[in-house]
């Protein structure tokens, strides 16, 4: 049994084929490939969509995601939910499962604490509502100022970011696990972290804060994340996939 890294996949799983994603000629579904958010495959609905989603069932390994920025929280929200190794999983299907905000899986023998999302950095000059009668207006403007803008429900959930209960289970998994595990997957990460990376240039939240909580309480092996589209040893995943000892 093995378990597989990677970063941000925005629905194209193209690095998962096997001339790029070559040690899956020796892998079965007791196998796992973790994307650390922006999984992206339940967007839109669409034929393509659902096509990724088969070729994935179809494959030689298990795919898992924490949840991202960039992902229709709509649809997502309507999967089902269930007890797996431990935690709660969302079932996208068969072998393809949304790992939920705040849980705690024993997998491989290691114990594995997940906390998807972040912030979308695309609204700075604002959020739009589908329905305002001059949605198409404010487009126009915004796309000729080159804003960063989104729209809620089609490019923006307010679910991107976790609740008050789903902190609470996060602090609660940890309780219970003693703040001992041995993997630690997200997709952003504590705010420590990001300003030295990033200069700056990301702004803390209280996601973000509360991950560095997290990195001074708890004790760990590892820890994971996607988000900044960059590979780097501090943890960061994007289009590398490594496999964990």
């Amino acid at each position: 049994m093995a378990i597989f890294m990677t970063g941000d996949t925005h629905g194209d799983f193209s690095r998962l084929r096997p001339a790029a994603f070559y040690e899956q000629v020796q892998l079965t579904k007791a196998d796992y490939l973790v994307i650390c958010g922006d999984f992206g495959g339940i967007w839109d609905g669409s034929d393509t969509e659902q096509q990724w989603l088969d070729w994935l069932e179809n494959g030689p390994f298990m795919t898992l995601f924490v949840s991202g920025n960039h992902e229709n929280f709509d649809l997502l929200c309507s999967y089902p939910i269930n007890q797996w190794h431990g935690g709660l999983v969302q079932v996208i299907c068969p072998s393809v499962l949304h790992l939920m905000r705040g849980q705690l899986y024993e997998i491989c023998g290691k114990r594995i604490f997940t906390m998807g999302s972040a912030s979308n950095h695309d609204v700075q000059d604002g959020i739009l509502e589908p329905d305002d009668p001059n949605l198409e207006r404010k487009l126009r403007q915004l796309n000729a100022a080159w804003a960063l803008f989104s729209v809620n429900h089609r490019s923006w959930w307010k679910e991107e970011l976790p609740n008050e209960e789903e902190y609470q289970t996060a602090r609660e998994t940890l309780d219970r696990a003693g703040w001992d595990v041995d993997y630690i997957i997200t997709h952003c990460c504590p705010s420590s972290i990001q300003d030295i990376f990033s200069g700056g240039l990301y702004r803390r939240d209280v996601l973000t804060d509360f991950l560095d909580e997290i990195r001074k309480r708890c004790r760990f092996k590892y820890w994971f994340f996607g988000h900044y589209h960059e590979d780097k040893a501090v943890g960061k995943m994007y289009e590398q996939i490594i496999r964990l000892k």
